[in-house]
C-alpha cells in the first residue's frame, strides 16, 4: 500500500513516500525536497556471515547523470565507479547510523541512496541522510533509530539551514549536521576559519531542525514500520570471557601499558596466547577452530575493558601521557630534491610526509558530478601502505578511507591556498603515512602546510589538525574523560575520535566519529577547546620554527608563470587551426600554456629564458605591428624590387631595395639572401590592402654589403 506523508524542513516542503517502488527489499521510501529526488533501499542478509568479528554495513550513494539531464562522458556512456564525492556521502552517512545497531548483529546489510533527480535549491545528500534514516526505522531490521540530518551554511554572519547550491558557493561554511532526539551523532564541516562560538551555534541551530525530522520519521514509524526481526547473536562466551578476566585482568591491564606500539602489540601478543590456551583447556584441541570468535572476542573485550578503566578510572594513558597531553612532535621541510616542496610531520609513531607539486591550470582535476563544480585546481590525496603498521601486503588502488581522509587534509586547508589571480598554479599534494598510530588524517594536514609553505604558496595561514577522544561510563553518563591527540589504541576502544583541523583563527574543517549514541553539546564544546589549545601550540612550536613563511622564491623545478594579455579577436591566430600555431611554439620553447576565453595567456617555464621566447612569439601573432616598432626578422623571399621579410606571428613586410642600405644597390641578391635574419623598423602600414612597408637602413647605419 502506498503511503505518503510531508513536513516542512528550512521552509521548503519534504515528502517521503513509500509502498511503490522495490518492495523485495526490506524497505524503500522515496523523498522529495524541492524537486530533489532520491530512492533510499534498505536489505539485510537472513543469516550472520560467520567468523567476523564486525558489523557489515554498506553504504552506497549512486549519482545517476540523469538526475540533472545529462549523458555520462564515458567511452560506454554509463556511470563508472562513485566519484569521490559519492563517497565522502556514503561515508558521512554511515558515520550517524553505524552505532545504532545493536552491537553483536552480524547480518550482512546494504544500504542504497540512488538520485533520481536533482533541484540545485535541495541538496540530494540531505535527501539520502534523511531517507537512510526513514527507510531503516519502517524496516524489520534491528536498529535503534531515527535519526535527522541537514546541512548548514554561513553568509553574512547568518546561519542558513539547508543552503541552495547558489548560496553554498557564498557560504564561509559547509557544515552537516546528524544526530537524534537528544545527541548529536555526527558533524562533518569544511569551514573559512569559523570560530568556535559560531561553529557551536551552528549545530545547535542545525539540531533544532533535526529533532523536528526525527519526529518526522518517528510517526510514520509508528504507523507503518515492521516489528524488527530476531537476530543470531554473536557476543562471546559468557562462562568463557568470565575464567579470562579473572585470570588474566591483570596481566592485560599491565600489557597495555607501554608507550611504544610495538612493544604493547608484543606484550597483547602475550596474553592473547594464554587465552588460546584457556579455550584449549575449555573446549578441546579443536578449540582454536571451532571457538575462534569467542577466542578473538575475549581478547578483544578484556583488552578494552583494561584499556576504558586504566583511562576512566585512573585518568592514566596507555603510553603514559595526561590526558590532555601531546604526543612528541617534529616537523621538518626540504627533504626530498627537485619536488617543489616537501614537509615531514611527526606525531608520536605517527609520521607522514607530503609532497607538492605546483601545474599549469590545464592540470587541474575535472570533475562530472551532479553540482555545478567541474573542476578544482587544488588537490590532496592520502596513501595509507601496509608498511606504516608493519604489515606486508602489496599496495592498493585507494579504498574509501583513503579518500576520505585525503578529502578531510584537502577541506582543512582550502580556505588559505591563495586565488587562482594570486597565484596562477594548480597544486597537487600527496600524503605518504610512513608510519601509523592514530590520527594520520591530522598530521597529513599538519604536513600539508608544511610542503606548501616549502614550496612557495603563499598561503594565508598556517593550518593544524588534531584529534580528541572520549571514553565514557555506560552506567554513568556524567563520568567520563576526554583526551588530547589519541593514538590508535584510545581510537580504537574509545568513544569518539573528533577532529579538527584550523588556523589559529578559527576552524576549517572537521570531523566526527562516534561509536556511542550521541554527543552533547558539553562534549562538543569542550572539543573545540581542547583542539584549539593543541593547535595553536603545533603551529608556533612546531610548523612556524621549522619554516616561518612561505618560501619567497619557487624552487628550481617548480615551472614558472608568465601572465600576458591578448585580444579575444587573436585568439584562434595564436591556437592555429587544430592547435597547429601553439603546438609549434610550445614545441620550439618546452613550455605549456593556457589559454583563457577573456584573452587571458599563462605561460609556464621551467627557464625564464623559454618562456620569453614563449612570450615574443605569441606577441608577435596577436599584436599588430606598430609603425615605427623595429623587429627581427627573417628573409623569406627576393624579388627584383626588395625582399619580403616575415616579422613574426605570420606577418610579412616587403623591405624596398632602396631601403636595404644607405649605398646604391644593384641587386638584392648581391646582399641578401632566403633565410637571412634581420633587423627591420616598420615604416608604413596600409590597414586596407593590409601591406606593411618595411626599412632595414633606418635601423641604423650599418648595411650589408656585396661580398
Amino acid at each position: 500500500m502506498v503511503k505518503f506523508y510531508e513536513m516542512e524542513l528550512a521552509g521548503r516542503k519534504l515528502s517521503i513516500e513509500t509502498g511503490k517502488f522495490a518492495a523485495q527489499a526490506n524497505a524503500s521510501v522515496t523523498v522529495r525536497y524541492g524537486d530533489t529526488m532520491l530512492m533510499t533501499n534498505v536489505c539485510a542478509a537472513k543469516e550472520a556471515q560467520d567468523g567476523i568479528d564486525f558489523f557489515p554495513l554498506t553504504i552506497n550513494y549512486e549519482e545517476k547523470m540523469y538526475a540533472v539531464g545529462r549523458i555520462p562522458g564515458s567511452f560506454n556512456r554509463r556511470e563508472g565507479k562513485p566519484s569521490d564525492k559519492a563517497v565522502l556521502v556514503a561515508r558521512a552517512i554511515d558515520r550517524p547510523i553505524r552505532p545504532l545497531f545493536p552491537h553483536d548483529f552480524r547480518n550482512d546489510v546494504v544500504i542504497t541512496n540512488t538520485v533520481l533527480s536533482v533541484d540545485p535549491t535541495c541538496n540530494p545528500e540531505v535527501c539520502a541522510y534523511i531517507g537512510t534514516s526513514a527507510a531503516l526505522a519502517i524496516s524489520d531490521i534491528p536498529w535503534g533509530g531515527p535519526t535527522g540530518a541537514v546541512q548548514v551554511g554561513l553568509i553574512d554572519d547568518k546561519i542558513i539551514i539547508n543552503p541552495t547550491e547558489e548560496e553554498s558557493l557564498q557560504s564561509k561554511l559547509h557544515l552537516t549536521v546528524a544526530g537524534t532526539l537528544e545527541k548529536i551523532t555526527m558533524i562533518e564541516a569544511g569551514a573559512d576559519e569559523v570560530p568556535n562560538d559560531v561553529m557551536l551555534q551552528a549545530i545547535k541551530e542545525a539540531h533544532v531542525e533535526i529533532k523536528k525530522l526525527c519526529e518526522f520519521i518517528q510517526g510514520i514509524k509508528d504507523e507503518i514500520g515492521k516489528p524488527k526481526f530476531e537476530y543470531q547473536s554473536f557476543s562471546v562466551d559468557p562462562e568463557f570471557f568470565a575464567k579470562v578476566t579473572e585470570v588474566l585482568d591483570a596481566e592485560m591491564y599491565q600489557a597495555v601499558q607501554d608507550p611504544d606500539k610495538e612493544v604493547r602489540n608484543a606484550n597483547v601478543d602475550v596474553v592473547s596466547e594464554k587465552i588460546k590456551q584457556m579455550a584449549i583447556e575449555m573446549w578441546g584441541e579443536e578449540a582454536e577452530t571451532e571457538h575462534a570468535f569467542d577466542i578473538a572476542t575475549a581478547i578483544h573485550d578484556l583488552e578494552k575493558a583494561c584499556v576504558r578503566r586504566m583511562i576512566l578510572k585512573e585518568h592514566k594513558r596507555p603510553d603514559g601521557r595526561a590526558i590532555d597531553q601531546v604526543r612528541p612532535l617534529n616537523a621538518e621541510v626540504g627533504l626530498v630534491p627537485r619536488v617543489h616542496g616537501s614537509g615531514l610531520f611527526s606525531r608520536g609513531q605517527t609520521q607522514v610526509l607530503t609532497i607538492c607539486t605546483l601545474g599549469t591550470k590545464a592540470d587541474a582535476q575535472m570533475l562530472d558530478g551532479l553540482d555545478s563544480i567541474t573542476e578544482k585546481r587544488y588537490m590532496h590525496q592520502y596513501n595509507f601502505p601496509g608498511y606504516s603498521v608493519g604489515e606486508a601486503k602489496a599496495p592498493k588502488s585507494p579504498g574509501r578511507r583513503e579518500i576520505g581522509h585525503g578529502a578531510l587534509a584537502e577541506r582543512a586547508l582550502l580556505p588559505v591556498i591563495p586565488s587562482e589571480e594570486e597565484f596562477p598554479y594548480s597544486l597537487r599534494l600527496v600524503s605518504e603515512v610512513l608510519e601509523s598510530n592514530g590520527s594520520t588524517s591530522q598530521a597529513s594536514i599538519c604536513g600539508s602546510t608544511l610542503a606548501l609553505m616549502d614550496a612557495g604558496v603563499p598561503i594565508k595561514k598556517p593550518v593544524a589538525g588534531i584529534s580528541c577522544g572520549l571514553v565514557t561510563n555506560t552506567d554513568d553518563p556524567s563520568d567520563y574523560v576526554m583526551l588530547t591527540d589519541i593514538q590508535d589504541i584510545e581510537d580504537f576502544f574509545g568513544d569518539m575520535d573528533f577532529k579538527v583541523g584550523g588556523t589559529k583563527d578559527g576552524i576549517t574543517a572537521i570531523q566526527v566519529d562516534i561509536k556511542i549514541d550521541g554527543l552533547t553539546y558539553d562534549f562538543i564544546e569542550q572539543a573545540f577547546e581542547r583542539t584549539k589549545v593543541a593547535r595553536d601550540m603545533i603551529i608556533d612550536d612546531y610548523i612556524l620554527k621549522a619554516i616561518p613563511e612561505p618560501r619567497k622564491e619557487l624552487s628550481q623545478y617548480a615551472p614558472r608563470v608568465t601572465f600576458m594579455k591578448i585580444d579575444v579577436d587573436k585568439i584562434k591566430e595564436v591556437i592555429g587551426k587544430g592547435g597547429e600555431t601553439i603546438n609549434k611554439i610550445i614545441d620550439a620553447t618546452g613550455v605549456k600554456i593556457d589559454i583563457e576565453q577573456d584573452g587571458s595567456v599563462l605561460i609556464y617555464a621551467v627557464d625564464q629564458e623559454s618562456g620569453k621566447q614563449a612570450e615574443a612569439m605569441i606577441n608577435a601573432i596577436a599584436k599588430d605591428p606598430e609603425v615605427g616598432a623595429i623587429y627581427d626578422g627573417k628573409v623569406t623571399s627576393i624579388t627584383a624590387f626588395g625582399a619580403f621579410v616575415d616579422i613574426g606571428g605570420g606577418k610579412e613586410g616587403l623591405v624596398h631595395i632602396s631601403k636595404i642600405s644607405d649605398q646604391r644597390i644593384e641587386k638584392v641578391e648581391d646582399v641578401l639572401k632566403i633565410g637571412d635574419e634581420v633587423k627591420v623598423k616598420v615604416m608604413n602600414i596600409d590597414k586596407v590592402k593590409g601591406k606593411i612597408e618595411l626599412s632595414m637602413k633606418d635601423v641604423n647605419s650599418t648595411a650589408p654589403v656585396a661580398e
